[in-house]
This record gives C-alpha cells, sequence and structure tokens, in this order.
C-alpha cells in the first residue's frame, strides 16, 4: 500500500527525476507532470496526498497552482518549490495555505522530510 500520493510539478526534468528517486522508493506513489496545467488536469481526474509545485513555471506558476488546489481540493498539501525564494514570496505561499517551502537545490533527504511532515499532517486533520 502507498504511504500517500505525490503529484510533482516542476518544467526541469532534473528536478522531476530527482523527486521521483528521492520518494517512490519510500513507498510514495509519484506522478511528474512538467507543466501547471498538466498538473491541474491531473488533479481533475486523480485524487492526490501532496502536490509539490515548483514556483517558477512557463505556464502559471506554482503561487497560481496553489491558490488553484486549495480552493478545490482544501485538504491537499502543497509544498512550493523555487529557485527564487524571497521572503515576501514565502510569506504569500504561506498566507494561501502551502505547507511548506523547499529550496532549490535540496538533498534527498530534505524533500523526504518535509513530504513526511505534510503527509502525516494530512492524516492528522
Amino acid at each position: 500500500m502507498s504511504k500517500g500520493r505525490i503529484i510533482v510539478i516542476d518544467d526541469e526534468d532534473i528536478v522531476l527525476i530527482s523527486c521521483q528517486r528521492a520518494l517512490a522508493p519510500e513507498g510514495y506513489d509519484v506522478r511528474i507532470v512538467k507543466s501547471g496545467m498538466d498538473g491541474l488536469k491531473m488533479l481533475e481526474s486523480e485524487a492526490f496526498d501532496l502536490v509539490l509545485t515548483d514556483l517558477k513555471m512557463p505556464d502559471i506558476d506554482g503561487i497560481e497552482v496553489l491558490r488553484i488546489v486549495k480552493g478545490k481540493w482544501p485538504s491537499v498539501e502543497v509544498i512550493i518549490i523555487t529557485g527564487y525564494q524571497t521572503v515576501e514570496t514565502a510569506v504569500k505561499a504561506m498566507k494561501l495555505g502551502a505547507f511548506d517551502y523547499i529550496e532549490k537545490p535540496f538533498t534527498p533527504e530534505q524533500i523526504l522530510s518535509v513530504v513526511k511532515n505534510a503527509i502525516a499532517h494530512r492524516a492528522s486533520e
């Protein structure tokens, strides 16, 4: 049985592959997509526990993905991944309901720790 269903949305292959390699062996069911719009389409057709989304993407940004996910699926946790961390963006993401905010580059241990906390938090609600 899966520990949780996760969708990773990022336009960089290295991030998608890194997340899949860190999380799948730990028992998470991981789906990867390269755009915010594709991620939202997948969320419409499949149930997920957690969304990991890049902040800066060509079609729609991670803040907009966060806003839509929390509006339609409020129990789904969202973690923002970014290489462009600013205090202003972090505060905005947290106010909109992001569970956490992780800066690139991250280690497999860092992403796994944040994901475990988010999944545990969702299960406790």
